[in-house]
Formats: C-alpha cells, structure tokens, sequence
C-alpha cells in the first residue's frame, strides 16, 4: 500500500471516529431528558413509625397486579412487587420495612437498557414495556437497589417490578397501596410537598425521628421517600452516593460508539494493507517461480 493509501484510510477512521463521537456525545443529552422527570412529579412518602406490619399495601398490590406470589413474603419476586420486611433490632424490638421499586429521579435502570425498554414518565413512575425488552437484564445490573426481577420460570419471560401504580396514576387516582394503608404510614402526593411535610414532622417531633429523610438526595433523589425513628443502615437499607450512577458513567459510555468505529476502521485497514501486502507477494512469486529438482 502507498503512503498515499494509507493516509486516506487513516483520515476515513478519523472521520467516522468524530462522527461517532459526536453523536454518542447527543445520545446521553437525550436519554436524559427522557429519563428525569419534568417538574414536580408525583412521589410516596413512608412514615416507618406508622407501619405495623399488617401487609395491607402488599396484598393491595397482588389484587392490582394480578400476581398469585405470597404477599406475606419478606423478599421481591417476579410475582411478589411490594414486600414488608419485619427487621429485628439490637433491642430487642422490630420494625417493619416497605421494600418496592425506589422509582429514581434519574433511574439507572432506564439509563442501561439499550433498547429504551425502561423510562422515567413527567408523572414519576419508572415503567416498562416488554415489547422493547430484548432480555439483556443490564437493568437488573444498573439498579442500586438491586429491585428488578427477571421471570427465569416463563415461556417469554419479562424483567418486572413495581411500576407504581402507573395507570392509576394517570386517571387520576393514588397507587393501590396507599389507598389500602390503614394507618396513614403510606401518604401519595407530589415530592416537593411530601417532602416539606417531611421536614415538619421531623422539626415538629425531633425526638421522634432520625434527622434524615431517605430519597432525597439518594442516588439523586428517588420517588419514595421514608421517615424513621431508627437509622436506615440498621434496617438494611442501601448505602449509596447522592449523585446518580448514571452522571458517573456518561462520560465513558461516549466513547464506546467512537472506540468501537475506530478500532473497526483500524482492522479494516489492517486487512487491506495485509492483503495488499499478500497480492505483491504472490506476484514476486509468479515473476519468479522456485527452480525445481536437481541438476544432473
């Protein structure tokens, strides 16, 4: 191969790379702006101190979704989309832990699936739709919260989880489980309210609660938030960052689609200079064919 040749081909792989580049540089922009909600979305506030375990929410749940799991189980499950973990403490006494799909501000879940199969609606729920799904489960992967479930004993299995009620939701009405709640523990509204209403039930009874709301600043904030008398690390849950996984991995997702090219471009280059190089050998060859057998 000429010089010449070789530095077109090596011009083209710089093409594609920056062209590859700079369109994985818009991907992420957009992503974004389809999984962080617009406004004021809609959340959940939990009041630990209220919930007496009675399952109410879990059952309400089964009957919304159709699911046949046990609702008195402490784990999620592909049939099982809420469950109350009853935590015993170093006193001897317990609480009961809501456990469902956290419905981040900024989902990671939404962030990995590459088929756009997870996103976050203006109205706050995370949902799903199967008929994107192609099976990877990197979404089970991404979540901090280790929430999404995969259906390993279906025909066509689909990744599940809580989708908080989105229908509802949308006619107007509460998610099922906090219509159920019989204590007042669950409370429906928007964030910025349940949250301020957060921060006066702490200021109001500050021996009552710890001083932290969960969700928040949680992975950048999420959907359901929880009050408590006892510190969210000793009821199992999840220590995480307040940035969202996602802004940390952005960066680097941008130069997959450019690195890809590229290394491409450079093994097609390298076939064609070796192959080149293999054409000219076999043409000195044939100009000059090997004497063969001996002289007599």
């Amino acid at each position: 191969m000429s010089r010449r040749g070789f530095f077109q081909i090596g011009a083209a792989i710089a093409s594609a790379i920056g062209a590859a580049s700079l369109g994985a540089g818009r991907k992420p922009a957009a992503r974004a702006a389809q999984s962080e909600p617009a406004g004021d979305s809609c959340a959940m506030l939990v009041d630990l101190t209220l919930c007496v375990g009675c399952g109410m929410c879990a059952y309400a749940c089964q009957e919304q979704n159709g699911w046949t799991g046990d609702p008195d189980g402490q784990e999620l499950s592909a049939d099982r989309w809420t469950a109350v973990r009853e935590v015993a403490l170093e006193d001897g006494d317990t609480r009961f832990v809501r456990t469902q799909c956290f419905h981040c501000q900024v989902p990671s879940c939404a962030e990995a699936c590459i088929v756009g199969a997870l996103r976050k609606t203006p109205e706050g729920p995370v949902v799903y739709d199967a008929g994107r799904c192609i099976g990877c489960r990197y979404c089970m992967i991404a979540c901090p919260f280790g929430v999404p479930r995969y259906e390993w004993d279906d025909t066509w299995p689909e990744v599940v989880k809580c989708d908080f009620c989105a229908e509802r939701i949308a006619r107007g009405q509460q998610p099922a489980c906090a219509e159920a709640c019989p204590t007042g523990a669950t409370l429906f509204g928007r964030r910025s309210e349940l949250i301020a209403e957060a921060r006066r039930r702490i200021d109001q009874e500050p021996d009552r609660y710890v001083p932290h709301i969960y969700g928040v600043d949680e992975v950048g904030g999420t959907s359901w938030l929880f009050l408590s008398d006892v510190p969210f690390d000793k009821l199992g849950f999840a220590r995480v960052a307040s940035e969202p996984p996602a802004y940390r991995t952005r960066a680097w997702m941008r130069l997959v689609p450019g690195l890809a090219v590229g290394m491409a471009g450079l093994l097609t280059g390298a076939y064609l200079l070796e192959g080149r190089n293999g054409g000219d050998d076999k043409a000195r060859d044939s100009e000059h064919p090997a004497q063969g057998g001996e002289r007599r």
